[in-house]
């Protein structure tokens, strides 16, 4: 098992249950009641009415429990969250909610290894409308108790799928009619592939945008699957060593665009 910490997180994995959930942890109360005592209260109702056992304990043993991360005075013990196989993916059919009202958009992740920012990114992504991210399965970050609360609990409810293949995968949703489009920091990098603006780019089919590692990028072999790259231009004369947004403001700045591409895209900085 693991520990889930933090308000959203906890009450998202008890609101959708997921995974196996196995002890509520609260801090306990003394004296007056406290800002988050509501808050608290609310979670160990809905812990109890999942027949999980609910421990008042003091903060230091929260403390210890998701070893001095901010807690919020709320603990969870579950069971892992694994990524989803692509093999059992369903894709969604025209009609379907949003799906069938506008071009369909998906975040793929080559190799990002900080929770940190792979909790952003699906914060983001989330927040944005993207219909399915799809991670590389080796020498990428897993879905752990820091992911989920760098994306506010957004981790428990968005599926995250994995591939082996990332280039097959690409490959594949390529011969399907998907465009594939990569990111970069650094335009004079790229070879063979044709790197424009996020300011210029317009697109009427379903949509994949592949984000690389941090420091790193894409992989050579990931570039040449993609028909074209993004770039954002900075605002200014770059110091060295300061040359690129970090990768969940950049999947940001490249996803925005879903709802209204032309509009949305016109108006980035």
């Amino acid at each position: 098992s693991e520990i889930l910490f933090g308000v959203a997180p906890v009450r998202l994995a008890l609101a959708q249950a997921r995974r196996p959930l196995f002890r509520l942890f609260l801090k306990e109360q003394r004296g007056g009641g406290g800002p988050g005592r509501p808050v608290r209260a609310e979670l160990g109702l809905q812990a109890a009415a999942r027949g999980l056992p609910v421990l008042h304990v003091p903060g230091r043993a929260l403390d210890t429990l998701c070893r001095g991360r901010p807690h919020q005075g709320v603990c969870l013990e579950a069971a892992p969250l694994p990524f989803r196989s692509l093999r059992d993916a369903e894709e969604p059919q025209p009609g379907d909610g949003e799906s069938g009202r506008r071009q369909r958009l998906w975040l793929v992740l080559e190799h990002i290894q900080d929770p940190m920012n792979l909790g952003a990114l699906l914060r983001s992504a989330y927040f944005l409308g993207v219909d399915r991210v799809v991670a590389t399965h080796s020498n990428s970050c897993p879905l752990t108790p820091i992911v989920s609360k760098a994306s506010a609990g957004a981790m428990e409810v968005f599926d995250v799928y994995s591939t082996d293949d990332l280039q097959g995968f690409l490959k594949a949703k390529s011969a399907e009619g998907w465009e594939v489009v990569g990111t970069v920091s650094r335009p004079e990098d790229v070879e063979d592939v044709p790197v424009i603006s996020c300011s210029e780019f317009r697109w009427d089919k379903p949509l994949i945008i592949v984000i690389g590692t941090e420091g790193e990028g894409l992989s050579l072999e990931t570039q040449l699957q993609c028909q074209r790259m993004l770039a954002i231009p900075p605002g200014r004369a770059l110091h060295p060593g300061i040359d690129s947004l970090n990768v969940s403001v950049a999947a940001g700045e490249s996803t925005s665009g879903h709802q209204t591409p032309t509009s949305a895209l016109n108006n980035q900085t």
